[in-house]
Parts: structure tokens; C-alpha cells; sequence
């Protein structure tokens, strides 16, 4: 038995998304609503998400858009003070991610208590936010400080507009990943949010790591979560379970209702 099932109580788990609306210091910040009317933003997405019957939540800033590598304060200050109102609330198991900055995700992990974060946590990337350096040995000191060592990391090893510097093939990337960090699970994406992940670079990565937990982390869909669900461990879900399937649109809770019903279905049959 892996951790799946520990830590998220099933195999094949699907964590959902619940994107926060821009924050204090981000370009799109309603400052006229202010965190109250985020707070209730993010209030309305997660209690949807529950009653369509997801199996974890990951909490992230998805709308600070420009992403930062290394983010400010007031981020992480924002991300707790939401989540610590909504804490009452949450009902299934939680996780964090303070995108781009492994350090800030375990700092926010250990302040509200989540179960895993995801994250770049290696490589040296061409990105749309510029050069992206990583420092994954400084990042596992800093869990092990803080007294993080508990929460899991999903290491993204397809950086959503990124590239890696150096040629390296996929399968090289895994095995090395894996060798080097001893990650709780690899997340394989596609080019952006919402995009499909490609089922022959999750069976790449699968052959690669067969001891390692897999997730396909953008685009899984009604329409392809079994195919998905067939190779990797379980998936990261964010726009599928948005109104008409587009990112900046609320959760729709009738297309998490639809999607989870699939996905027991699916996980029934591998019974």
C-alpha cells in the first residue's frame, strides 16, 4: 500500500483545484472587494468542489498572474489568512501550492496543516517568467527545518510555459529526479492549465519510475479521465470542473458530480 490511500484515502484520488482570485499585491486584485470578497470566492469554489464529491483539494494562487519564483509576502500572508477561515469547513484532505515558490508552499503547508504541496522543486528552465532556477537540496533543508518532513511533494517535472535548459529527454528527467530527491509522486503536464496531459509521456515516465506514484496534472477530462486514470495514479484537476470547461470560469458542481461519478466508476472496475 503507497500513501495514496494513507493520506487520501483511495487509490487513483482526484485532486481538485481551487484557484484563488487574485490576492493582496497582485495585479488583478479586486482592492474594492477586498479579501473579504475573496475569502467568499474562495468559500464558494471549495464547498462545490466537496459536494461534487472530490477526493483532496490543493489551494493555490492560480490568479497572481504574472507568476513570481520567488513570491512576496503578503502572498503567503493572504493564502493562510483564506484558508484559516475556511479550515472549519474543509472536509477532505488539503494541500498547498504558492506558485512558483517550493519554500513558500511548505511554509504554508506547516502553518495550516496540509497534507502535501506541489511544486517545481528541480531543474533550470527558458520560462515566460525568465530565466527558472531551482534549488531543490536548500528546499528539503527548509522542510526539514520548519518540521515539513511530514507533508508529500509532488514534484512537477513538466513545468506548465517552461522549458528545460539543457536537452534532456523526459525518461532521463524521471529517473534522475527520482535517484536524486526521493520525490512522493512526479506530476506530468501539458503546455498550460487545462491542457492535455500526453498519455505517452505519463507511460514514458511510468516505464521510467515504475516505483513511483504519477500524476497527470492538467487537461483530464470526462472524456479521457479513464484512458488518463489507466496509466497514471491518480490526476490534478482544475478546469474540467470549471463552467463550460474554461479556466477563469467559477466550478460548475454538476461537472464535478459527473466527472467523480465516472471516476468511481472506473476505480470499481479495477477492483
Amino acid at each position: 500500500m503507497n500513501w495514496l490511500t494513507e493520506v487520501l484515502g483511495t487509490q487513483k484520488p482526484i485532486i481538485a483545484m481551487c484557484h484563488f482570485p487574485a490576492l493582496p499585491g497582485d495585479p488583478s486584485y479586486d482592492k474594492q472587494g477586498g479579501i473579504t470578497k475573496v475569502v467568499e470566492e474562495a468559500r464558494r469554489e471549495l464547498l462545490s468542489l466537496q459536494e461534487g464529491g472530490v477526493d483532496a483539494i490543493m489551494f493555490s494562487n492560480e490568479f497572481s498572474l504574472p507568476y513570481l519564483t520567488k513570491v512576496r509576502t503578503e502572498t503567503v500572508a493572504a493564502m493562510a489568512r483564506i484558508i484559516g477561515q475556511l479550515m472549519p469547513e474543509i472536509k477532505v484532505p488539503f494541500g498547498v501550492n504558492v506558485l512558483w515558490d517550493p519554500a513558500a508552499s511548505l511554509d504554508l503547508a506547516v502553518a495550516t496543516g496540509a497534507k502535501f504541496v506541489r511544486e517545481i522543486f528541480t531543474g533550470v528552465y527558458a520560462s515566460d517568467f525568465g530565466l527558472w532556477n531551482t534549488n531543490c537540496g536548500e528546499v528539503i533543508r527548509h522542510q526539514h527545518a520548519i518540521g515539513a518532513e511530514n507533508v508529500k511533494l509532488l514534484f512537477n517535472i513538466v513545468p506548465e510555459a517552461a522549458k528545460y535548459l539543457g536537452e534532456r529527454s523526459i525518461t532521463e528527467i524521471a529517473r534522475t529526479t527520482v535517484f536524486n530527491n526521493q520525490p512522493d509522486a512526479l506530476c506530468v503536464s501539458g503546455l498550460t492549465a487545462g491542457s492535455e496531459t500526453s498519455l505517452q509521456t505519463l507511460q514514458l515516465v511510468k516505464e521510467a519510475v515504475p516505483g513511483t506514484i504519477i500524476f497527470a496534472n492538467t487537461g483530464v477530462r470526462l472524456d479521457n479521465l479513464e484512458q488518463q486514470l489507466s496509466v497514471a495514479d491518480g490526476a490534478v484537476v482544475g478546469t474540467a470542473f470549471k463552467a463550460d470547461g474554461v479556466f477563469h470560469n467559477r466550478v460548475d458542481v454538476q461537472r464535478v458530480k459527473a466527472f467523480m461519478d465516472r471516476v468511481r466508476a472506473f476505480r470499481a472496475n479495477l477492483k
